[in-house]
């Protein structure tokens, strides 16, 4: 029937706020059907009061008249004219009674029937179907609320279950009792037209054959009327009774179809998930600060309008603006109280979302989504082609390395060759039709034909001996502060700086510039445009220790060291100029595949729980700290080196001025043994005297015991 406003069926698992917008246009107009249902019912009763107190006086009337010539009056005389005149007048007032106890039972029958049928039954229904559903909903929406609360780290399998099965059957029950009651509302469209109509026709065409009763002067234009009214009567019950019949087919057809949508995290390889979406509208948790460091979570109905995500309360009537999200950034983030979590970072980065998603497929469809619409797709005409020709060429242009290890040593100048790969870009289209997204060219700043990196070494592989090549720890375990079981350590324990930070790796990519932070922030951007094309969630978590020596990312698990970057090695470390917890650092080592005396520079990108800058100013301080140690290190290795010349001039000082001494002494004992020869040649040519003799003698013995001493 035209002009019948009716509740979307199918709409009812889904529980919008614009179908409960709806639902309350309808739940108005059901409370003002039966306001006015509730005043026309009580008229209508007051006109079969007055019909049955009409008859009920007309009879009345008749037998007083009866029975007035019983009546002995004490001024009254017996009057046989009015007698009979009174007689005529009850036999006429008798069947005029008659005929007004037969309207009665017409109005009975005809007007007061169905639109009592319809005050107690249909309305009432109504009623009841609405506490039922309010029921329903607040069990649906205390169920999904503990589910969304489930925790990740205390994940109890039992617990889980009982959620699970909780927000099934607590949907199931919601989506039946909605439809049940969208159908009893749709249907009170169809039943106020006959609730109306059905009691007039019945009271007109009772007065009707009342008059009929006492006249035969109605005319012909009064029962054509009615019978026009009685058919379309019937046409609107029949077609009621059509809808009703399709409306019972559609809820059964739903009821099957819909068993798997009761699950909070359905399968998805049973309901695929579409990564083509350029727009999407649902529900999802979002986080709240309600203190420096407290959260709390409300459950909002979150749509994209254009380039625009917005949110509406469920009692709201029009939803508000949460960001623009035209060239916005989007990528799954761990959270440690929920699952399912995304973040999108405006483009401007002021603005920044933590929400929470029902389900895996349902998170990563709004990430896919949303990275859609940041690139503008939804202006186009064909909006969904193009957002699958361009995953569809970012799938093709991503030819990711098997490991960091396989990396590094393709990076050594030892190594002459490497494979050739695509370079991975956000922008991986060919179609003309995103020829205009980036005009831009950015091979001065990143190296072509090389691939990203998400994934990084395990521990495993590092014990077996790769990890060794780079560092020369091999598996050995470190002490994120510093403190070594071994007696000596390479990495410095005695090192003045320990700083620890909690890190995510994002990705690595060769770079060509070292010179600007812009390499740094394109790094960044083509790395978070990548993951989230590609959808890749799972980032490693490590963590940074900063020392005066290198950088090392350490398994918080096994406190393995995973990778070592010596700080000779770091050129240049920043921050994300807009989200504070991005930060990177460039890495510049041998260039394998180059030509030779040429170096290779990879840029690292991670996730940190701190401010990035924090960390970039650690870097700061242990490169200066390991300068001035250098410095200080030079300068007392050339004093050392002086304090040597100096020892080693004097220790030639003392060899010459021995050298002079044992020559002096030499000629002296070289004098001393010629004097005896001297002496002896003067006693063959003359005669001395015996005391002269003597005393030469003693002369003698006293230079001998002096030359004596001296040799001693």
């Amino acid at each position: 029937m035209p002009g019948i406003d009716k509740l979307p069926i199918e709409e009812a698992l889904e529980d919008s706020p614009q179908t409960r917008s709806l639902l309350g246009v309808f739940e108005e107009d059901a409370a003002a059907i039966s306001s006015y249902t509730s005043q026309l019912f009580h008229a209508m009763q007051r006109i079969y009061d007055a019909q049955n107190e009409l008859s009920a006086a007309t009879h009345l009337t008749s037998r007083l008249l009866k029975e007035y010539e019983k009546q002995r009056f004490p001024l009254g005389g017996d009057d046989e004219v009015m007698s009979s005149t009174l007689q005529q007048f009850a036999k006429v007032i008798d069947e005029l009674s008659s005929c007004h106890a037969v309207l009665s039972t017409q109005l009975a029958d005809a007007m007061m029937f169905p639109i009592t049928q319809f005050k107690e039954r249909d309305l009432k229904e109504i009623l009841t179907l609405k506490e039922v559903f309010q029921i329903a909903s607040s069990d649906h929406d205390i169920a999904i609320n503990r589910y969304s609360k489930l925790s990740k780290k205390r994940d109890n399998e039992k617990v889980r279950n009982e959620a699970t099965e909780d927000v099934y059957t607590s949907r199931k029950k919601q989506h039946q009792t909605m439809m049940h009651y969208f159908t009893a509302l749709n249907s009170l469209q169809y039943k106020k037209k006959i609730a109306l109509l059905e009691p007039l026709l019945g009271y007109m065409q009772a007065q009707i054959s009342f008059f009929k009763l006492g006249s035969e002067n109605l005319t012909q234009q009064w029962e054509d009327f009615l019978t026009n009214i009685g058919t379309s009567v019937q046409n609107v019950r029949r077609e009621m009774d059509n809808d009703v019949n399709v409306m019972q087919q559609t809820i059964q057809d739903l009821e099957q179809g819909s068993d798997l949508l009761y699950l909070p995290d359905p399968d998805p390889s049973k309901i695929p998930i579409n990564r083509n979406l350029t727009q999407k509208a649902g529900y999802l948790n979002t986080r709240n600060k309600t203190g420096l460091v407290s959260s709390s979570w409300e459950r909002q109905y979150f749509f994209t309008q254009g380039g625009n995500l917005m949110s509406q309360a469920r009692g709201d009537v029009a939803g508000g603006l949460v960001m623009d999200i035209d060239n916005c950034s989007v990528m799954a983030v761990d959270c440690e109280d929920r699952r399912f979590c995304f973040q999108i970072t405006s483009f401007d980065g002021k603005k920044v979302a933590i929400l929470q998603a029902d389900s895996r497929k349902d998170c990563e469809e709004w990430i896919a989504t949303i990275n859609n619409i940041s690139k503008r797709i939804y202006l186009s005409e064909n909006p969904e082609e193009i957002a699958a020709r361009v995953n569809q060429s970012a799938l093709e242009a991503v030819t990711p390395s098997p490991s960091f290890q396989q990396r590094h040593e393709s990076l050594r100048p030892g190594v002459q060759g490497r494979p050739k790969t695509s370079r991975t870009s956000s922008q991986g289209s060919d179609s003309p039709a995103l020829s205009s997204l980036s005009s831009l060219s950015l091979d001065s700043l990143v190296a072509s034909n090389t691939p990203i990196q998400f994934d990084i070494i395990s521990p495993v592989s590092e014990e077996t001996g790769s990890q060794a090549k780079t560092t020369g720890q091999g598996g050995r375990r470190t002490n994120p502060f510093g403190e070594s079981g071994d007696s000596q350590s390479e990495d410095g324990s005695d090192s003045i700086l320990h700083q620890l930070y909690i890190v995510r790796f994002l990705g690595s990519m060769e770079v060509r510039a070292t010179d600007s932070s812009d390499v740094i922030y394109e790094t960044m951007r083509q790395i978070l445009a990548a993951r989230a094309i590609h959808n890749i969630f799972r980032m490693t978590e490590s963590h940074l220790l900063v020392t005066c020596d290198c950088l090392k990312l350490i398994d918080p698990q096994t406190q393995v060291t995973r990778l070592r970057f010596p700080l000779s090695s770091v050129v240049l470390c920043a921050s994300h100029q807009e989200n504070k917890r991005l930060f990177g650092f460039v890495l510049q080592m041998g260039g394998g595949g180059r030509a030779e005396g040429q170096l290779g520079s990879i840029c690292y990108i991670f996730e940190s729980n701190n401010d990035g800058e924090k960390i970039c100013d650690s870097v700061g301080l242990a490169k200066q700290i390991a300068f001035h140690s250098e410095m200080g290190r030079k300068a007392s290795e050339r004093q050392r080196e002086l304090v040597k010349a100096k020892e080693k001039q004097q220790e030639e000082l003392s060899k010459q001025k021995q050298i002079e001494k044992d020559l002096e002494e030499q000629s002296r004992l070289i004098a001393a043994s010629s004097r005896p020869n001297a002496a002896a040649t003067a006693s063959d040519k003359q005669f001395m005297v015996l005391s002269n003799s003597q005393s030469e003698d003693s002369d003698t013995g006293e230079d001998s015991r002096k030359k004596g001493e001296s040799e001693a």
